[in-house]
C-alpha cells in the first residue's frame, strides 16, 4: 500500500485521571461538568504558594496491572506506572491478546518526561551527607558515603523512555519504538510519530500514549519559584481560568491516556472497534510567541488531513490559564479559523498533566465526536480580548462536523496539530 492508502484508525483507548479512570466515568464527568482539581492530599503543602492540583485519588497499580507484571513495579516511578497501565487498558480495549500478530509488527510511541526523583529514595541520603538542618549537602561526603547507598535501581525508575521500554517489554511489541520528550507538546508528537509509522507502512498497530505526574512535594516546591502558577485555592474547582480576562496562573494535574493507533485493514480483518480515525498531523516552532507560526502548523495539519476550516467542528485547545501562553495559543487559532468554529479547552477540569495532556485532552475530543456531544469549557466567564477566539462554554453542544482539531504548545514556541474524524 502507498502512504496515503494506509488508513489509521483508533481502536483502543485507556485513561487515568483526576475526574475519572475508565472511559464511561471519565465521559461522564466531561459530560456534567466535573472538576477534578481540588486541595492536594497526598502530603502537606502548607509551606507552598500553590496548593491545588489535578490528583488521581486512591490509584493502585498492583490492582490494575497485568499479575506476572507487579513485581516490576518497584522499579517504576508513579509516572511510569501511570502510562503503563493506560497502555495495558487500551490495548485490553482495543481487543488485541499477545500473541494474535506479528510483534514486529507492533509498536510504541510514547509521550513523557523525566519523572520526579521520590523523597524516600534520596532525602534520607541528602540529610546524612549534610552538616544540619537547611545546611547544603556536603559533595565529598555524598561521594564517599552517599552515593554508594543509592537504590541500585534509582535510575531506571525515572528516565522518560521508561513508559515505552515497559509498555514494549510488557507487550512483546517489537516494531517502532519511540519515546517524546517535548513537554507540554509531547503527547501530540507521539501520536504524529505512530500516525507516520502506519502510514510507512512500519506497523500495523501502534500504541501511543502520554503519562506524567509532578504530584511530588520536592517538585512543586521547586517549581513554586518559577512557574505560573495560581495563588486561588479558596475555590480549587474554579482556579485555572482558560483563556479569561481574569486567568490567574495554571496548576499541574497528574494522568495518562493512551491510544491504540491502527491500520484500517488491519483492523476489520480481526473485527476491531474503531472510536475514530486520525488523518492529518503537523509540528513546527513559532520562537516568537506570534501566533503566525502556530497558525502555519495548524493549516499544514489539515491540508495533510484534506479538509477546511468549514469542515472542523471544533479546536480542542490546552488553555493553560496562563495570559501570555493562552494569547499566543488564541492568536494561532484565530489566524485559521476566526471566531467561526468552537474551541473547547478541557485542562481547566484536570490540571496541566504535561506531557500526558495532548493524548489526555484529545480523548475528550475523541470521546464527544463519538458521543455526539462536545462538553462546555469551564470557567471561561469573562473572555479576554487578547484571545479572539470563540470558546464553547455551558452545556454540552451537539457534534454537528466530522473533523476536529487538537493543538498543544509549549512556551518555548514549539506547537503541533491533529485532525481527527468521527467514524461512522
Amino acid at each position: 500500500m502507498t502512504t496515503r492508502s494506509r488508513r489509521t484508525v483508533i481502536t483502543g483507548f485507556g485513561v487515568l485521571s483526576p475526574i475519572g479512570s475508565n472511559s464511561a466515568a471519565f465521559w461522564e464527568a466531561l459530560r456534567s461538568g466535573t472538576s477534578g482539581v481540588r486541595a492536594i492530599r497526598g502530603f502537606d503543602t502548607s509551606s507552598l504558594s500553590c496548593r491545588i492540583a489535578g490528583e488521581i485519588a486512591d490509584f493502585d497499580p498492583k490492582a490494575l496491572i497485568e499479575k506476572s507484571y507487579r513485581k516490576s513495579l518497584n522499579a517504576m516511578a508513579r509516572m511510569v506506572q501511570l502510562g503503563v497501565v493506560a497502555a495495558q487498558l487500551a490495548v485490553r480495549d482495543a481487543g488485541l491478546t499477545k500473541g494474535a500478530m506479528p510483534p514486529e509488527r507492533f509498536g510504541v510511541s510514547f509521550a513523557a518526561v523525566m519523572a520526579e526523583s521520590e523523597i524516600d529514595d534520596l532525602g534520607g541520603l541528602s540529610t546524612a551527607c549534610s552538616s544540619g538542618p537547611n545546611q547544603p549537602i556536603d559533595m565529598e561526603a555524598w561521594g564517599r558515603a552517599g552515593v554508594p547507598q543509592m537504590p541500585p535501581m534509582w535510575m531506571l525508575k525515572y528516565l522518560p523512555n521508561m513508559p515505552a521500554c515497559h509498555v514494549t517489554i510488557m507487550h512483546d511489541a517489537q516494531g517502532p519504538s519511540n519515546s517524546l520528550t517535548t513537554g507540554d507538546l509531547a503527547g501530540v508528537a507521539a501520536l504524529g510519530e505512530a500516525l507516520r509509522a502506519v502510514q510507512r507502512g512500519a506497523a500495523d498497530f501502534m500504541l501511543v500514549g502520554g503519562c506524567e505526574s509532578k504530584l511530588n512535594p520536592l517538585t512543586l516546591a521547586r517549581m513554586d519559584t518559577f512557574a505560573p502558577f495560581t495563588r486561588a485555592h479558596e475555590y480549587p474547582d474554579r482556579a485555572v481560568r482558560p483563556f479569561d480576562r481574569d486567568a490567574s496562573g495554571t496548576c499541574v494535574g497528574e494522568g495518562a491516556a493512551a491510544f491504540g493507533l491502527e491500520e484500517l485493514e488491519h483492523a476489520q480483518r480481526r473485527g476491531a472497534k474503531i472510536i475514530g480515525e486520525v488523518v492529518g498531523f503537523a509540528s513546527g516552532v513559532d520562537r516568537g510567541l506570534t501566533g503566525l507560526g502556530f497558525a502555519r502548523v495548524i493549516r499544514n495539519a489539515m491540508t495533510d488531513a484534506g479538509v477546511q476550516p468549514s469542515d472542523i467542528d471544533h479546536v480542542n485547545a490546552h488553555g493553560v490559564g496562563v495570559h501570555e501562553l493562552d494569547r499566543f495559543e488564541a492568536r494561532g487559532i484565530a489566524q485559521v479559523f476566526g471566531r467561526d468554529v468552537p474551541v473547547f479547552a478541557p485542562l481547566s477540569r484536570f490540571g496541566n498533566t504535561g506531557a500526558a495532556s495532548g493524548i489526555l485532552e484529545l480523548s475528550c475530543s475523541v470521546l464527544a465526536l463519538q458521543h455526539g456531544l462536545v462538553p462546555g469549557t469551564l470557567n471561561h466567564d469573562n473572555p479576554d480580548a487578547g484571545c479572539p477566539i470563540a470558546v464553547h462554554t455551558g452545556t454540552p453542544r451537539p457534534v454537528t462536523k466530522p473533523y476536529v482539531v487538537k493543538v498543544s504548545a509549549t512556551d518555548l514556541g514549539q506547537c503541533g496539530a491533529v485532525v481527527v474524524r468521527k467514524w461512522e
